[in-house]
């Protein structure tokens, strides 16, 4: 059983860092350097991660300043953060490029909250599909005799318990998130 438990609790760990992960693009009016995390750049014919061409700064809440490695990277740069649907408009001065963050409308704050809410009900099922497969796995073992009904039961409260955890943990964030989006 603890072998159930160890998989069950890392794969649910797993869902938790991949919901937060999604909800850190996500823009919320203030600069960070993850809303960049999902840029790549055509570097010399290979599509390359932002970050691994270029160091990423936050001067101030409402800007992101690129500075390239390589100069020539300077308007594969630009190009690249135009492509991406976040909406914003990077201006270059030659070696540096500054990615200034508009504020948001009330209308784009109430999507944004949308979506962190849909995000979260993903994440949500998943968790719970993880627990219907754990207690799958632990009725086929009561059938073939492996645990007995008594073990059984306890198993399947203990995984109850895991996914009563983690969903309440999808449920922080997600509040979390929302007061972000909502104050910025």
């Amino acid at each position: 059983m603890e072998e159930i438990y160890r998989d069950i609790k890392g794969r649910m760990d797993k869902a938790i860092s991949n919901f937060k992960g999604e909800i850190s693009k996500l823009r919320t009016g203030r600069a960070t350097p993850a809303l960049l995390d999902g840029v790549r750049v055509d570097y010399y014919g290979a599509l390359t991660p932002l970050n691994q061409v270029s160091n990423i700064s936050i001067p101030d809440p409402r800007l992101i300043v690129i500075q390239p490695w390589d100069a020539n990277a300077v308007a594969a740069i630009e190009k690249a953060i135009i492509k991406t649907d976040l909406g914003l408009n990077p201006q270059t001065d030659g070696k540096l490029i500054r990615v200034p963050i508009p504020a948001l409308t009330d209308e784009r704050r109430k999507d944004l909250v949308k979506l962190v809410k849909k995000l979260g009900e993903e994440s949500k099922v998943a968790v719970r599909n993880l627990r219907r497969q754990a207690n799958d796995t632990i009725k086929t073992k009561e059938k073939s005799k492996e645990v007995s009904e008594d073990e059984s039961r306890k198993a399947q409260d203990h995984v109850q318990k895991f996914t009563d955890e983690f969903i309440s943990q999808v449920d922080k964030i997600m509040e979390a998130k929302e007061k972000e989006i909502l104050e910025s």
